[in-house]
C-alpha cells in the first residue's frame, strides 16, 4: 500500500540522487575547457567553502537555527585543523581530476573508496585486517584495473589526482573517527560547515596562490556570478539532502541509492558530454568492482547487526542486575519485565556507514547517531 510516508521517502531519495549527480556534472561542465572553460578547480572549491561557511555562520550566529558545540582551542587545533586539511586536499585533487578524465571513469575510480578506507583504517589501527574484507578489496581493485585498461582516454595525471583525492578522503574519515567521535564531539551538517569550511578555505589558499593566481591574472575568463552562485547552492543543498535521507531511511538505503546513482551518472555523462565514451571492458570492470562494493556493504551490515544483537543481549543483563539490587534495598521499586533498546541498536547499526563521498562536509551523521546510542546505553546501564 502506497502511503504518504513512503512517497516522501522516495521523494527524498530522488532529491539526493538528482543533487549528487547534478553537482558532479555541474562541476565538470564549469571546469572543462570545452564548455564553460573555468579550469581553476582550487578557486571553484574555495568558492564552495566561502559560501558554505557564510551560510553556516548566518544560521548559527544570526538566525540561531542551531547552537554551536562546545569547541575548545585544543580540540580545534588537534582535530578540526588536520581534518580540514585532508578535506581540502580531497576536494582539491578530486575537482582537478575533472580537467583530465571523464565523469564515467571518475565514478569507476571512486569504487576504490572502500579499499582506501580499509587500508588507512588498518594502518591507523582503527580496524583489524580480516581476510574476508581483504579478499573483497582485491575484487574491487581487480575490477577497477580492468575498467582502467578498457578506458579509451586514459590519462595518468587525472587518475593520480583522483586516487590521491580518494586516499585523502579516506584519511579524513579515519581521522574523524579517531579525533572527534572518540572525544564525544558530534557535529551536524550546519556546525560542521561552520567549523571546517573556513579552515579548509585557508588551507586551499596556499596552493591557489602558487598554482592558480597567476593564471587567473592573465586569463580572459568572464566571471559569471549566477553560474558560481547556483553551483555553490547545489553543493550546499547536497550536504543537507544526504542528512535528511539518512534520517528518513537509514545509511543502508543511502548506500543502495548511491550505487543506483553511479550507474545513472555514468549513463548521463555520455549524453551530457559526448566525448566521454564507454567501452565494454569499462562496463565489465565496473560491474566486477561494483560486486565487491555491494559485498563490502553486506559485510558491514552483517557486522553492525551482530554488534547490535550483542549489545541488546548484554545491556538488559546489567540493567536487571541493578534492578534486582535496588529491589533488595526497597520493595517499593518497580522491576519491569523487559525493555526496549531499539533506538540505541539502530544508532549502533548506523555507526558503521559513512556518507556520500560528494558530501564530505558532514563529518558523519551516522557517527553522530552512534554517539547518541552510546550515551543512551551508558545511561541505562549506570
Amino acid at each position: 500500500m502506497i502511503t504518504k510516508s513512503l512517497v516522501l521517502t522516495y521523494f527524498y531519495l530522488l532529491i539526493y540522487i538528482t543533487l549528487s549527480s547534478g553537482v558532479i556534472l555541474y562541476n565538470k561542465w564549469v571546469l572543462s575547457p570545452k564548455y564553460f572553460n573555468f579550469p581553476f578547480p582550487i578557486t571553484l572549491t574555495m568558492i564552495h567553502m566561502a559560501f558554505s561557511g557564510s551560510v553556516a555562520f548566518l544560521l548559527i550566529r544570526v538566525f540561531k537555527v542551531v547552537s554551536p558545540v562546545k569547541m575548545t582551542f585544543r580540540i580545534y587545533a588537534t582535530s578540526v585543523i588536520p581534518i580540514s586539511a585532508f578535506f581540502a586536499s580531497s576536494l582539491w585533487f578530486g575537482n582537478t581530476a575533472y580537467l583530465h578524465i571523464s565523469v564515467a571513469f571518475i565514478q569507476v575510480l571512486k569504487a576504490l573508496m572502500p579499499v582506501a578506507t580499509f587500508v588507512v583504517a588498518v594502518l591507523c589501527g582503527t580496524d583489524k585486517l580480516r581476510w574476508d574484507v581483504f579478499l573483497n578489496m582485491v575484487l574491487v581493485s581487480v575490477g577497477v584495473v580492468i575498467s582502467s585498461y578498457g578506458e579509451i582516454h586514459f590519462n595518468v595525471i587525472g587518475t593520480v589526482y583522483q586516487v590521491t583525492g580518494i586516499f585523502a578522503e579516506a584519511l579524513r574519515l579515519v581521522l574523524t573517527q579517531v579525533l572527534l567521535q572518540k572525544k564525544g564531539l558530534s557535529l551536524n551538517p550546519i556546525t560542521s560547515l561552520y567549523y571546517i569550511a573556513p579552515c579548509s578555505f585557508v588551507f586551499l589558499f596556499v596552493p591557489w596562490y602558487f598554482l592558480e593566481k597567476a593564471g587567473m591574472d592573465i586569463s580572459q575568463i568572464q566571471f559569471n556570478f549566477w553560474i558560481f552562485f547556483s553551483n555553490a547552492v547545489c553543493a550546499l543543498m547536497l550536504n543537507f539532502s544526504i542528512f535528511l535521507v539518512i534520517g528518513r531511511t537509514g545509511a543502508v538505503t543511502v548506500r543502495v541509492a548511491g550505487v543506483l546513482k553511479d550507474w545513472i551518472l555514468i549513463a548521463l555523462s555520455t549524453v551530457v558530454f559526448p566525448e566521454s565514451m564507454i567501452t565494454g571492458l569499462n562496463i565489465i570492470g565496473y560491474a566486477i568492482a561494483l560486486c565487491g562494493v555491494v559485498l563490502y556493504n553486506y559485510l558491514k551490515v552483517r557486522e553492525a547487526r551482530t554488534s547490535s544483537q550483542t549489545t541488546e543481549g548484554s545491556i538488559p543483563d546489567r540493567v536487571i542486575k541493578d534492578w534486582k539490587l535496588e529491589k533488595k534495598k526497597s520493595s517499593d521499586v518497580y522491576w519491569p519485565e523487559g525493555g526496549s533498546n531499539e533506538e540505541a541498536n539502530g544508532a549502533l547499526s548506523a555507526s558503521n556507514f559513512g556518507v556520500d563521498e560528494e558530501t564530505p562536509l558532514i563529518l558523519s551523521s551516522a557517527g553522530r547517531l552512534s554517539h547518541i546510542g552510546r550515551n543512551q546505553q551508558s545511561g541505562r546501564s549506570g
